[in-house]
């Protein structure tokens, strides 16, 4: 046999590796053998994972500081994680989406569910967009991003170090530019015959969120010669979307100036800043001004950020959920239609449905649930992690 380049690292004698066989993709700080030499591995080192009984069941990247200490790369351990074989991962993946989408634009990367875990990747035509928030994707970064450059042959590579991932990891929030130049404006993203204009180097996250676009293609279908109310609105997700297909008038609600700013920008983009509106200010409060001033809209769609980040916050976002749901729904003319979303991966499809639903009865209102959606194939669901499959989106007709 021959000898492996990488470490060991070992399963405590009483964790059973059937989970770990059957494609879990983690392995925590509390199931693995932590003696003086394994604590002493660099941040993302890639190892060679055992079970208690010496048997291999991979290699994986080892994060010390991480309550997720090990990261499954590959299930041969006779692997080598090296630039040719980032370049299969991204090869695979891009052919993906390439067969999807008609343009460019989308995830290209999705993490644990694409095989790279940790690593988020947005193309934006010319211009990939990569969070490494994984101490191993640091390590391989230089390699990681030859191929990408071969793969896909963008020319402008950008790193996002924002994220709670990789404080929690251990890295710099650094941003840099590791090939080509950063834009110098928003880059224009054509989505479901919409305009939108993404900040690449300002803006949150990777500058644009692609995983809600079969959600606002649900919606749009929805608003055809009718009044839209989209909240948390960022740079015009919802908006944008149902203005293309025909809505008579959108109403942009965010916290951000500078999201409602580049929303403006795409609808003028669209040709269609003369049926767009747009409002700052806290969502909670500007639903409730607008129920205290009588408007009405035939949709409104809420897409509020994860109000559930964790298990502790689960109790208070759920409440927040049914909070904004109530709100929303005193606001929908009769026989109009409601959306509400969440990103919270702790808050599951089923706690979500039914904090939105008492929100709804809570606002006096009633209706079917006609449609749950979710992110898109871009952002694929990993069968073993519920955490890739965190965005839920449901449709009422009240």
């Amino acid at each position: 046999m021959t000898l492996s380049p990488y470490p060991v690292i070992r399963l405590l004698p009483k964790v059973h590796a059937r989970a770990i066989r059957h494609g879990a993709p983690w392995v925590f700080d509390n199931e693995l053998v932590t003696d003086r030499r394994t604590r002493a591995l660099a941040p993302g080192t890639i190892a060679v994972l055992e079970d208690s009984d010496r048997e291999p069941l991979g290699l994986v990247a080892f994060s010390p500081a991480s309550k997720i200490m090990a990261r499954m790369l590959d299930r041969d351990a006779t692997a080598r994680v090296d630039r040719e074989w980032l370049r299969v991962r991204l090869a695979r993946a891009h052919a993906m989406r390439e067969r999807i989408y008609d343009t460019p634009h989308y995830r290209l990367i999705h993490a644990e569910a694409d095989g790279l875990p940790g690593i988020v990747i947005d193309r934006f035509g010319d211009i990939a967009v990569i969070q490494p928030n994984a101490a191993w994707a640091e390590v391989v970064l230089s390699d990681l991003v030859a191929a990408l450059v071969e793969v896909t042959g963008v020319t402008t590579v950008l790193k996002n170090a924002s994220g709670r991932a990789r404080v929690l990891e251990g890295l710099d929030e650094e941003h840099a530019v590791l090939v080509g130049q950063a834009p110098e404006a928003p880059v224009a993203v054509p989505m479901n015959g919409a305009i939108y204009m993404a900040d690449l180097t300002g803006g949150q996250k990777t500058g644009l969120f692609f995983d809600q676009r079969p959600n606002h293609a649900f919606a749009a279908r929805l608003a055809k010669g009718v009044r839209v109310l989209d909240v948390f609105s960022h740079v015009g997700g919802f908006a944008l979307a149902t203005l293309a297909a025909g809505a008579e008038h959108a109403l942009a609600v965010d916290g951000s100036e500078p999201a409602l700013t580049l929303a403006a920008q795409g609808a003028a983009q669209m040709g269609m800043q003369d049926r767009f509106e747009t409002r700052k200010g806290d969502a909670f409060d500007v639903l409730t001004a607008l129920g205290e001033e009588g408007a009405r809209f035939d949709v409104v769609i809420c897409d509020p950020p994860a109000f559930a980040p964790n298990k502790k916050s689960l109790e208070a976002g759920l409440r927040a959920y049914e909070r904004v749901a109530k709100l929303a729904a005193e606001l929908v003319a009769p026989d109009g239609f409601l959306g509400v979303c969440s990103c919270s991966h702790a808050a599951d499809l089923s706690k979500f449905r039914a904090a939105s639903s008492r929100g709804i009865g809570r606002a006096g209102r009633a209706g079917p649930l006609i449609h749950t959606g979710y992110a898109g194939p871009d952002h694929p669901l990993h069968p073993q992690l519920a955490e890739s499959g965190y965005l839920k989106a449901l449709f009422y007709r009240l």
